[in-house]
């Protein structure tokens, strides 16, 4: 490979670590009406390779009524001396009969070149508002993201948590059955589950358990550049995989580890640290 290849190929990995390392968007599925309390504190490494190239983590707290969820990553190593970068995420939420509510979403990313920052406010699946600062300009390549577009979405915070339906084990088959609908405050696209195994991992510290390893298939909608190279290189891959783990004392499962090919080698975001306790819940205050 030569230098200008190498080169590109080494930024869209970048891209791809960063939206890795702010796990930009994966599912929230319908849920039943149970209450269910839980916080996870969980730490990721990505590595090309088996060469570490970035570092990430996520803190998720799910109340009652209410949920926040934040994440925080960065391109490390060889990478960053060809595409380094930075970025922050969060969602804020309510919890209505057991399902994942968002109301307010931010991101920002920092590179050499440029900073940006994302805000996104949300009612009932529909974005009432949203802003990106500065301002992109207008390409008149990029396909427009048009109300319609807009409406019975998630934001990539929120999407990120799988709620799993029903009343039996979350850690099944049925798990990987769903998709969703994802606004990121600039691309409106589809993502899609299918089922591939079950394993059994173990975190450095903390959850040591099964997983289930769903496959991801990626379908831009809306929103963006069909040339661009990262997104004919996502929506023709078949073996994009996540390993989901249980939040303790809800039904939500989060990712432990994603594996993406790229012309490099193979991409992967997996946890390091995996802390995860059910919280009791609140105590109705009497005279």
């Amino acid at each position: 490979m030569s230098p200008r290849p190498a080169r590109k190929a080494l930024a869209m990995l970048g891209s791809l670590c960063a939206g890795i390392l702010l796990f930009s968007g994966l599912f929230a599925g319908l849920s039943d009406a149970a209450r269910a309390q839980g916080r996870l504190e969980a730490h990721y490494e990505a590595t090309l390779a088996g060469i570490s190239v970035g570092k990430g983590s996520w803190a998720i707290d799910i109340a009652d009524d209410q949920f926040s969820a934040a994440a925080a990553g960065g391109t490390s190593g060889l990478l960053k001396a060809f595409a380094a970068g930075s970025g922050t995420g969060a969602a804020l939420g309510r919890v209505v009969n057991g399902v994942l509510v968002s109301t307010n979403y931010t991101a920002s990313t920092t590179t050499p070149k440029k900073s940006e920052s994302i805000h996104m406010v949300l009612l009932n699946g529909t974005i009432k508002e949203y802003g990106i600062d500065p301002e992109p300009p207008v390409d008149p390549d990029r396909l427009p993201v048009t109300d319609a577009h807009r409406r019975g979405v998630l934001d990539p915070m929120t999407g990120s948590m799988l709620r799993v339906p029903g009343t039996g084990d979350p850690l099944s088959p049925e798990a990987c059955h769903t998709g969703a609908a994802i606004f990121d405050g600039r691309m409106r696209y589809d993502l899609k589950l299918d089922f591939k195994r079950m394993e059994t991992v173990k975190a450095e510290k903390g959850y040591q358990g099964p997983v289930v390893v769903c496959a991801v298939y990626f379908t831009p909608i809306a929103g963006y550049i069909p040339d661009r190279a990262v997104i004919k290189y996502l929506a023709a891959q078949r073996n994009i995989e996540i390993a989901f783990a249980p939040v303790a004392g809800t039904r939500v499962l989060v990712p432990f580890r994603m594996v993406i090919p790229t012309p490099l080698g193979t991409a992967m975001l997996e946890a390091t640290q995996f802390i995860t306790t059910a919280t009791p819940p609140r105590v109705a205050k009497t005279q």
